[in-house]
């Protein structure tokens, strides 16, 4: 998978502005077939996987660290989905599994992974500085991708990125580098606008969901918004806060996303 340069210096977080783009537009999803599953430990295989559901335990390499990530492939997958997260939150975060487990329901498979070590994560807690690296969070994002492709569970699989917070920005400078070869992009409550100049060069697919009572980071996305330059779509999930914690909210998310995804990934 080739690689784009794209800009790598770190922006800061935006201020709010008045001026407000049109009224978003609003996604709908099916829900889905239950999914089988089977628990199997594996890394890196050297040899085509039977479509089957497979649960995977993956040491991801990524320069100086390694990563930890769950690779989770529902029987006849459409295509495989990277979680990027930021701000504190993790592979194993209430929200990250239930998102997840809605979309392998939709027949897609998943990539949970910690976009900083257990250690980094740790002085993260204290400094809070980490999280806002866009340009180590979206590097390290690169590096995944190139590794995922290679894979054999996900040589057949089109590749998307669900981004949430700060992960939302590291999505779509990587998929600014990849160019089409990421079929799609979806960001939860991210900040779009920490992508900075990357916005202009993506081409793929995104879709911003945003809830309704988040007021500044929705002012941010409607912003991020009017620079994307690619087949796009703003979502406001109605009464919904930050973190999606209202009745339903969080499965309006994932139904969003679990149709956005299925529109664009498959090959």
């Amino acid at each position: 998978m080739k690689v784009r340069e794209v800009m790598t210096r770190d922006v800061e977080p935006a201020t709010v502005r008045s001026n407000l783009p049109e009224e978003p537009e609003r996604q709908v999803a099916a829900s889905a077939g239950e999914m089988k599953t089977r628990e199997q430990q594996s890394g890196l295989a050297d040899r085509e996987v039977e479509p089957q559901s497979e649960s995977l335990a993956l040491r991801i390499p990524c320069g100086e660290v390694t990563l930890t990530g769950d690779l989770e492939i529902p029987e006849k997958a459409i295509g495989l989905v990277l979680f990027a997260h930021g701000s504190g939150s993790s592979r194993r975060s209430p929200r990250n599994q239930a998102v997840a487990e809605i979309l392998r329901r939709s027949g897609i498979a998943t990539l949970l992974f910690d976009l900083l070590t257990a250690e980094e994560e740790a002085e993260d807690a204290y400094t809070g500085h980490l999280r806002f690296d866009i340009g180590l969070l979206s590097r390290r994002l690169v590096t995944v991708t190139q590794g995922i492709s290679e894979n054999p569970h996900a040589l057949r699989l089109g590749l998307g990125y669900f981004g949430a917070s700060t992960g939302g920005a590291a999505a779509l400078r990587a998929a600014a580098a990849f160019g089409p070869n990421v079929r799609a992009v979806v960001s939860r409550g991210g900040r779009p606008d920490l992508a900075g100049e990357a916005l202009a060069y993506v081409k793929s697919p995104t879709l911003l969901i945003v809830g309704e009572r988040d007021e500044e980071v929705l002012r941010l996305n409607e912003q991020a918004y009017a620079q994307l330059k690619c087949e796009k779509s703003l979502a406001v999930v109605p009464r919904a806060t930050h973190l999606f914690e209202e009745p339903g909210a969080l499965e309006d998310v994932a139904r969003l996303a679990a149709a956005w995804f299925r529109k664009h990934l498959p090959l």
